[in-house]
C-alpha cells in the first residue's frame, strides 16, 4: 500500500526545463540599482472566478518595459482553455466567450512560452499577488514549479505617492482622496485610458500608471529598486 507522501511524490509534475532555467536566473539578485536599470514585464490575467483553489486563468496579457519605456511590438497575449466550463458571471466581466476559448491552447502549451517571455525581467501588476497566485498554481500543476521573478505591485507604489501627497495636502489644509482602482487612478492622474477587464489592455494601463508613478516618486527620493519594493509597506489598509 502506497503511503500519502509517496502518493504525493508520484503525482508531482517534474520540473519543466523553462522552470529550471528561471530558477537559475534568480539565484542571486541585486535590488540596489536604480529602477530604470531593470526590465519589467507588466502582466494581467482574466479568470473564471476569484477562487485560487477552484478557478483558472483564461487569458494572459503582458507588455515589456525597458529603460522606463513600453517596448512596442513585444507584447504577449493569449487565451487559455480552462479545464472547467466558463461561468456566465465571469463572461459578463471580461467578455470572453466559450467560443473564443474553445480552440485556445491549454495552460501546458502556453505557460512555457510565458515563462520564457518573462526571462530575467521583474514582474509588475496591479494587485499583482492575485495574478501571481493563479499563475503559480497553474505553473506548479503543469510545469512542476513556480516562477521566481521578483514582483512589484502598482497598488503599493500608488499608495506611496498618495501618502507623500497627503502629507503635503495636510500641510496646506487639503484632504487627499484614496482610490486604488486601476481605472480611477488613471483618471485621477490624467493617464490615457484603456479598455477594462481585458488582460492586454489592463497590462498596458498598469504600465502607463507605473511609469507615471516612477517619474513622480523619483522626484521625492525613490531611486533604487529597493525603494520601490518597500513602497506602500507602511500603509496597512491599502488592500
Amino acid at each position: 500500500m502506497v503511503d500519502l507522501w509517496s502518493w504525493l511524490r508520484l503525482r508531482r509534475v517534474p520540473k519543466h526545463p523553462c522552470i529550471m532555467e528561471n530558477e537559475k536566473l534568480f539565484k542571486s539578485f541585486d535590488q540596489n540599482r536604480n529602477v530604470e536599470d531593470y526590465d519589467f514585464v507588466c502582466f494581467d490575467t482574466e479568470l473564471t472566478g476569484l477562487s485560487v483553489r477552484h478557478d483558472q486563468i483564461v487569458s494572459i496579457g503582458a507588455v515589456r518595459i525597458r529603460d522606463l519605456r513600453i517596448i512596442a511590438g513585444e507584447n504577449f497575449f493569449t487565451y487559455i482553455q480552462p479545464t472547467r466550463d466558463l461561468p456566465k458571471d465571469s463572461t459578463l466581466i471580461h467578455r470572453i466567450t466559450p467560443q473564443q476559448i474553445k480552440r485556445a491552447p491549454t495552460a501546458a502549451d502556453v505557460l512555457p512560452e510565458f515563462v520564457e517571455y518573462c526571462a530575467d525581467s521583474l514582474l509588475l501588476g496591479h494587485y499583482v499577488l492575485l495574478d501571481l497566485a493563479f499563475l503559480n498554481r497553474a505553473l506548479v500543476k503543469t510545469l512542476g514549479g513556480k516562477i521566481k521573478n521578483p514582483s512589484l505591485d502598482s497598488v503599493k507604489i500608488a499608495a506611496a505617492l498618495h501618502l507623500h501627497r497627503q502629507k503635503h495636502e495636510r500641510a496646506v489644509g487639503k484632504k487627499g482622496q484614496r482610490a486604488f482602482n486601476l481605472n480611477k487612478l488613471a483618471v485621477e492622474h490624467g493617464i490615457p485610458l484603456f479598455e477594462q477587464h481585458d488582460a492586454l489592455e489592463d497590462a498596458l494601463q498598469t504600465a502607463y500608471l507605473f511609469l507615471f508613478l516612477v517619474k513622480n516618486l523619483n522626484q521625492v527620493g525613490y531611486k533604487t529598486l529597493k525603494d520601490f519594493l518597500r513602497a506602500g509597506t507602511n500603509i496597512p489598509d491599502v488592500f
